[in-house]
């Protein structure tokens, strides 16, 4: 072995040597020809660029000023040749003077241009001798810049062996020293192998190993060994007989056995075991499990098994013990499938009856069905949560139940002390029979006798109480059998308290979703609206959101998105988001300032979340994103404003049912921080629908996007007579994936147009004598529409808000009247100046229209627009303020004016 390694590295130090050397002979070539390109520029550049050379090249015998000069550089400047030619290649110096008058040897086009060429070319006989020359050619020219000649200088490549021939001893050194380590390690490992192996020759080991091996297949012990892949790598005889493995199990992983699963954990663990007990088969087998190499445990593990079943039989206590172990291995299988407590409390009694009980019971604390923190407050009051076996005959309390324990009952004793109380015979148990008399009267009348309660507490903390009962028939439970149950009950426990500490976590996310969604549809004449809300399955709280937001002038803005990630925090950024968007549709902005806006605020968002530009590792943590879009509908024009920010475009669904995708540019998606967001405008028929959806109803792991955009396409199709809720439920029960993956928002809006007939609108010159007039109008509209009572406080509004259209704005001024679900009054003008709200002095002649205004109006407010502002005001129709100022004297109104004209 070590002569063979010795081989190796032998071939290896030679083909390290060659290739070194082969590498430094190019590298030294590759050296000389650029160190010959730098002179033969330099050199070229300098005779060039001498005083008087352009000149000689100008005069009759160039030859004769030229000749002596080139040799001069050349020996100068240390290259091989400098050749002086004329702008047709005929060479005017040569250090041989019969290859003057030749053609030049070379490319001089691009010095005719005035540029500089370096190339290698073979040329005449030189000095140095004939070979491969690196040459460059530069223009020579005169004081007015016209190439009148070329120069050009090179050098021959001579045999670089020179460069590198000095630098070979030292690589065969180095070879040779490798070689002389390699012969030092070849000959320790042979020492080293020696000492390992004794100094045994292999005959003396083989035959070492044939006895090992004989000893280890005659053992009355299984022998199992396993690598570090949990793969078989030896199995003697009783092993394969204990097991039931076949001959050819040597080689198969651990999983391939189809070993008990008990058995199988133990084996592909890294933990010691020492005379635990599995059931495999019919045998109770006692394994003892330590790691090949100890303190590491990284390669491999070897375990034995010893047959224990002949000591239950001779005991009488193995085969209880084997029942035992396996109901507890069942218990651990069957109780906690589901976190749900009810269930898991039903899983309980299903494992207990009927091997180790006849009856049973489970009776929790209220606030663990709710999913609360448990207290010692609670205790007396115990809700029965399950029922198993013959206890649906007993007069026992019925499941859902509140049960107060009197202080002596064995429930109340098991709770204060924290371990299982024994009732071995019931008709002796007082603290039982107080706590209800005629129930449990019946109940040993009809057989039971023996009872063991155990808590069932989890971290310390007790979540109630599990009763086991036996009948008359059957042996009275005694202290092994406490044992167990409190055994049982601790495996049970652990599964009610993650199944209530699921309930907790599952109420606060709906709780959390809930209030940060929308509750209900708001008051508005412009959309009929549905919408769904689906959440992720296993995912926790998600980060879709949607909105409807009624906006000033009877339009209403519809909005959807999409923050990144899960869990609280995705949450809490969606609420902050809806939140904002809330705030800035108050403000009347455009749509692309409001994402704008949400832009710069989940930019602000992200940094302030990683101030030093780190990620805590907490849920859901992780750089701030988000997409949306935004829309603002008017019901007046039907004309529908959208913009998004990195989110799917919309669908809509014309009256007749035809699906179609409004051309909305798409952004960069919220966060990225100084990216326009660019809007479109579509007009909406009547009782077209608006279709706003997130990612997560398009696409899933099964599904890629446009896939999915072709299902909603076919899932809207003829969906024009259809209202939102049903469109709504059409497309959640073709698109929606069986497990959801990802959160869905789907909002469907249908559209509406305000009747010609409850519209009112004119053109108002510039002139404050048309304001009667306007009033005169807006008097006749009123009682045509029979809103007599809110006659004289609209004219009030209307004239006092054309008149400062007309005073204080710019023309076109343009007065428009809504008659809705409340009266709407609008005047627009061609100025940016908004009015503002104050309080006039009592010598001030005007001042006071805008305070009469907001009080007599619900609300009121300026909307910008590209062609200048819209001051609107709105009244109530019933029970607000237009009918409370309908009854005040309208002579006292017009007084607080101070207006002539008025």
């Amino acid at each position: 072995m070590a002569g063979q390694v010795f081989l190796v590295q032998f071939v290896i130090v030679v083909l390290l040597v060659l290739a070194a050397v082969a590498v430094m002979a190019l590298q030294s070539s590759r050296d000389a020809l650029q160190q010959g390109k730098r002179e033969s520029v330099v050199a070229a550049q300098t005779f060039a660029s001498a005083p008087g050379v352009a000149q000689a090249f100008q005069s009759r015998d160039p030859t004769a000023v030229l000749q002596p000069r080139a040799e001069e550089a050349r020996k100068r400047a240390g290259v091989d040749f400098v050749v002086a030619l004329s702008t047709k290649g005929i060479r005017y110096t040569y250090p041989y003077p019969q290859e003057i008058g030749k053609k030049f040897v070379g490319n001089i086009e691009p010095a005719l241009h005035g540029h500089t060429v370096v190339e290698q070319v073979g040329g005449p006989p030189l000095p140095t001798g004939r070979g491969t020359a690196v040459q460059a050619v530069v223009p020579v020219t005169d004081a007015h810049g016209r190439v009148v000649g070329l120069v050009s200088a090179g050098i021959t490549v001579k045999n670089v062996s020179r460069l590198w021939m000095p630098q070979l001893s030292i690589i065969l050194g180095a070879g040779a020293g490798a070689l002389v380590v390699a012969t030092a390690g070849t000959t320790l490992v042979a020492r080293r192998l020696r000492r390992q192996t004794l100094g045994l020759a292999p005959e003396e080991l083989a035959r070492l190993y044939e006895h090992h091996d004989a000893v280890l297949h005659s053992v009355r012990e299984g022998v199992l060994i396993t690598d570090a892949d949990e793969r078989l790598l030896l199995a003697n005889d009783e092993a394969l007989r204990l097991l039931g493995l076949p001959p050819d199990a040597k080689g198969r992983t651990v999983r391939e056995l189809d070993l008990p699963e008990p058995l199988t954990r133990l084996l592909m663990s890294r933990e010691t075991a020492t005379d635990q007990v599995y059931r495999v088969g019919d045998r109770l087998l006692a394994v003892n499990k330590r790691p090949t190499i100890p303190d590491t445990g990284a390669d491999g593990s070897v375990v034995t098994l010893r047959d224990t079943t002949e000591l239950a039989a001779v005991t009488g206590r193995a085969e209880v013990a084997r029942e035992r172990l396996t109901l507890l291995y069942e218990a651990g299988v069957r109780i906690g499938t589901t976190l749900d407590v009810g269930r898991t409390a039903e899983e309980l009694t299903e494992v207990a009856v009927p091997r180790f009980a006849e009856a049973a019971t489970v009776d929790l604390l209220d606030s663990v069905l709710r999913g609360w923190e448990p207290t010692a407050e609670g205790w007396r009051h115990l809700r029965r949560a399950a029922i198993g076996g013959d206890a649906r005959t007993l007069p026992a309390y019925p499941v859902g139940e509140l049960i107060t324990f009197p202080p002596q009952a064995p429930q109340m004793k098991t709770l204060q002390q924290g371990r299982g109380v024994l009732e071995p015979d019931l008709r002796k148990a007082s603290g039982w029979q107080a706590q209800d008399p005629e129930r449990t009267r019946k109940a040993l009348e009809l057989g039971l006798r023996s009872l063991v309660t155990v808590p069932l507490q989890a971290r310390g903390v007790p979540l109630g109480v599990a009763n086991f009962y036996r009948m008359a028939d059957s042996p009275a439970y005694g202290p092994e059998d406490l044992s167990f149950a409190e055994e049982l009950a601790a495996r049970a426990a652990v599964a009610i308290d993650n199944a209530r500490r699921f309930t907790r976590e599952h109420k606060m996310a709906v709780t959390l979703q809930r209030s940060l969604l929308p509750r209900g549809q708001p008051e508005q004449d412009a959309l009929d609206v549905a919408w769904r809300y689906l959440p992720a399955e296993g995912r926790g709280v998600g980060g879709d959101w949607f909105d409807v937001i009624p906006l000033s002038c009877a339009r209403v803005a519809l909005v959807i998105g999409d923050v990144v990630g899960y869990g609280l925090h995705a949450a809490a950024t969606m609420g902050r988001l809806r939140t904002a968007v809330h705030n800035f549709s108050t403000l009347d902005l455009p749509v692309d300032e409001v994402l704008g806006n949400l832009d710069d605020l989940v930019v602000r968002m992200d940094n302030e979340e990683r101030p030093n530009g780190a990620v805590e590792g907490r849920e859901g943590e992780g750089v701030t994103g988000a997409t949306c879009l935004y829309a603002i509908y008017d019901p007046v024009t039907g004309a529908c404003t959208m913009a998004r920010a990195g989110h799917p475009g919309p669908l809509v669904v014309s009256p007749e049912g035809v699906v179609s995708s409004p051309e909305v540019p798409a952004s960069a998606p919220l966060g990225l921080g100084g990216y326009p967001f660019e809007t479109a405008q579509v007009r909406l028929a009547e009782g077209s629908q608006l279709v706003l959806y997130t990612d997560g109803l398009v696409e899933s792991r099964g599904r890629d996007i446009d896939t999915g955009l072709a299902e909603l396409r076919r899932a809207l199709d003829g969906a024009g007579g259809r209202n939102p809720e049903e469109a709504c439920q059409a497309m959640i029960d073709r698109l929606k994936p069986e497990h959801p993956s990802d959160d869905i928002a789907l909002l469907v809006a249908r559209t509406r147009l305000f009747p010609p007939s409850h519209v009112a609108e004119w053109d108002v010159p510039s002139d404050p004598a048309v304001v009667p007039s306007v009033r005169a109008q807006c008097r006749e509209r009123m009682r045509d529409w029979g809103l007599e009572e809110a006659e004289y406080t609209t004219e009030l509004i209307l004239s006092e808000l054309v008149t400062n259209a007309i005073r204080y704005g710019a023309p076109p001024v343009r007065a428009l009247l809504l008659y809705g679900r409340s009266l709407i009054c609008e005047v627009a003008d061609g100025s940016s100046t908004s009015p503002r709200l104050r309080r006039a002095a009592t010598t001030d002649e005007g001042g006071r229209g805008m305070f009469l205004v907001a009080q007599f109006a619900q609300r009121w407010g300026t909307r910008y627009t590209s062609r200048g502002k819209v001051i609107w005001a709105e009244q109530p129709l019933h029970g607000g303020a237009a009918s409370r100022a309908g009854q005040r004297p309208v002579d006292a109104l017009l007084e607080q004016f101070g207006d002539a004209t008025l």
